[in-house]
């Protein structure tokens, strides 16, 4: 038990420094979008189904590889807390548009980049 929680404490670790890094380099890209917060998303999306679908092909993974890049780095990597607290910004400052543009756009995405993980490794 202490192992596995070690192995998700790595990951969210690492995971999370490379969610601060991308946010810095991206936010010159900025423009009023978050594009920090959707690229993490969406690569974080494409991450976990390309674990998922090697996870099925290969079965023999070790479930220690699983705890510490699906749970750890990824959860670490992936932000939904993030993602809700500017679209609600968007919301108060009346970017409904832009809102828009980001909830749909990170939900759709995000499914099909799980999806085109998992059928990349299946």
């Amino acid at each position: 038990m202490i192992k596995d929680i070690l192995l998700v404490g790595i990951g969210s670790c690492f995971g999370g420094i490379a969610r601060y890094l991308i946010s810095i380099l991206m936010r010159t890209a900025s423009n009023g979008f978050p594009w920090g917060t959707f690229t993490v998303n969406i690569v974080g999306c494409l991450l976990i189904g390309l674990l998922w679908g090697l996870s099925l092909r290969i079965p023999h993974i070790p479930s220690a590889v699983n705890l510490l890049i699906g749970v750890g780095f990824c959860g670490g990597f992936t932000t939904f807390s993030t993602f809700s607290k500017e679209s609600v910004a968007m919301l108060q400052t009346g970017a409904y548009l832009t809102f828009s543009l980001y909830a749909v756009c990170s939900i759709l995405l995000g499914v099909a980049c799980v999806a085109i993980g998992y059928a990349l490794v299946k």
